[in-house]
């Protein structure tokens, strides 16, 4: 398998996962002018599943070290497979609670809330003393979070809809933000370290390398999409029902690419940060990658024009959470 051992390409794919993480949704945005995201969801999960599969025949079974993917697979431990399955139940239902929220309030308030959420709450829990400076950390977190909040009361001020509207997409976020922060600590116990010793990669026996965690907590996703999008199609907390067979009827070849792109564009940024937390420390890698929270509101701002025609002290709060983000950004990076 390929491995990582600098900090500073460890980096790197934190980067590719900000902007991975950031930039998914835009396909749903895409699809949304043409069917419900209940009927996207199914093959955003497809997309993921199908590209866990390449990563993990590609870059988790090509290279000089480590176990290839089969046999990683059949030496990993079922309890240690189980954790990452049921790291996948716990993300797929926040993701489907992140899209409701992206449905209700717009790219540019969901994400920056229920991911900004996350990651405060992920980079407390997998916190592990001696891999960052808990002070730099901390001044990060903070700055995150004041942009979280920064980004809440502009969406509260910035009109364009219903106040009930504005509150229940709000509540959607930090309900999605709540469970995102907690799935990566069941996948993070079920991969191994990596070392090198004598010019050769040592694993843990039992554990499994990122690309074999990365495709079993994709089946993770998919097999709980049966009950949790199933359930949101039948009682939808926003919107009309959806009838599942509306996927097949409305579905054509260029939705079904849409969903599955944005499920493989996903995919790749999770499966990149597995493989940093490896060099980086899974506090660190987990919060760079939350970086997405600025990707996706440029891209709502300026792409989607989410905040267009809003007053001036409004933009002004916009402007604001950017610079609290990118300077939290900056704190976690020095933190190592």
């Amino acid at each position: 398998m390929l491995t990582v051992t600098s900090y500073w390409v460890a980096v790197v794919m934190c980067v590719v996962t900000m902007i991975c993480w950031g930039s998914w949704a835009n396909t749903q945005k895409l699809a949304s002018k043409e069917w419900k995201f209940q009927l996207f969801y199914w093959d955003y999960t497809i997309g993921i599943l199908l590209f866990s599969l390449f990563l993990a025949f590609t870059m988790g079974s090509f290279g000089g070290g480590g176990r290839s993917f089969i046999p990683d697979l059949f030496q990993a431990k079922w309890d240690l497979i189980l954790s990452a399955l049921i790291g996948g139940a716990v993300f797929n239902l926040s993701n489907i609670l992140l899209v409701v929220a992206i449905d209700i309030a717009g790219l540019a308030v969901a994400f920056p809330i229920g991911v900004g959420l996350s990651l405060v709450i992920g980079v407390v829990q997998n916190y592990q003393e001696g891999q960052c400076d808990p002070v730099l950390l901390g001044t990060g977190v903070s700055l995150i979070v004041a942009a979280i909040v920064l980004n809440a009361v502009a969406s509260a001020m910035r009109g364009g809809g219903s106040d009930k509207k504005s509150v229940k997409g709000i509540v959607v976020s930090v309900l999605a933000g709540s469970l995102m922060g907690l799935f990566y600590s069941f996948v993070s116990a079920a991969m191994s370290s990596v070392e090198i010793a004598g010019g050769s990669v040592i694993l843990q026996d039992g554990k499994m390398t990122p690309y074999t965690a990365t495709t079993v907590f994709a089946l993770g996703i998919f097999l709980s999409n049966f009950v949790f999008n199933t359930l949101i199609m039948r009682f939808p907390i926003h919107g009309q029902k959806v009838d599942p067979m509306d996927y097949f009827r409305l579905g054509t070849p260029k939705l079904h690419a849409v969903g599955m792109l944005g499920g493989a564009i996903w995919c790749l940024g999770t499966c990149f940060n597995f493989v940093a937390s490896t060099a980086a420390g899974v506090s660190l890698s987990w919060g760079l990658g939350q970086g997405a929270t600025m990707v996706s509101a440029l891209w709502g701002v300026f792409v989607w024009k989410e905040f267009s025609g809003v007053k001036p002290k409004v933009k002004a709060l916009v402007v604001l959470m950017f610079i609290f983000f990118i300077s939290g950004l900056g704190i976690l990076i020095a933190s190592k």
